[in-house]
């Protein structure tokens, strides 16, 4: 899959509906790898306020959260971002996405991710990318690898996920590498 199938861009309050339809509808296939969220996350009016805190955190250059659109349709099937951005001598940020389930395996989160990265390293200036997953996560493992993140160990116990402390793989990529 080319990354000409999908392009990113920032999302803006009105892309909160489509965002909210995916996560209602992908629940089930979310959960087991996300945190437990509160019922008000599945509001329209918390992803709202959630994509206009998230503008504000990109003003601030704290993170940049993107969607995931597919180019012939500008549907909006996922999400991606950078967050926890450290400048000064670190120029690191982490990543995280989702794409919904009934487009997954045609290539377009891996296209996402190196769309991601190379906005990260040729506009935003960063120097390294980091993505932590959880080993039992297969697909998302090959989208990093297949993007040219290399494995570099496992942080145990690093993340609360669906309510247990689960470790992590620990996956980077650095501008060098593309």
């Amino acid at each position: 899959m080319s990354s000409s199938s999908i392009y990113l861009r920032y999302l803006v309050k009105e892309d909160a509906e489509a965002l909210i339809d995916i996560k209602l509808r992908n629940r089930p296939f979310f959960q087991p790898f996300e945190p437990i969220r509160d019922e008000s996350h599945f509001t329209l009016a918390v992803q709202e306020q959630e994509i206009v805190s998230g503008n504000e955190a990109m003003a601030n250059d704290q993170s940049y959260t993107f969607g995931i659109f597919l180019q012939a349709t500008d549907e909006l099937i996922g999400r991606i971002a950078l967050t926890g951005i450290a400048r000064g001598p670190f120029q690191n940020a982490y990543l995280g996405y989702f794409v919904d389930q009934q487009h997954n395996g045609k290539g377009y989160a891996t296209a996402a991710v190196s769309l991601c990265v190379e906005r990260a390293f040729n506009e935003l200036g960063l120097h390294r990318i980091q993505a932590g997953v959880m080993p039992r996560n297969k697909p998302s493992i090959r989208v990093l690898e297949k993007a040219g993140f290399r494995h570099e160990g496992l942080a145990q116990q690093y993340l609360k996920i669906n309510g247990a402390w689960e470790d992590h793989a620990l996956f980077a990529i650095v501008s060098s590498d593309r």
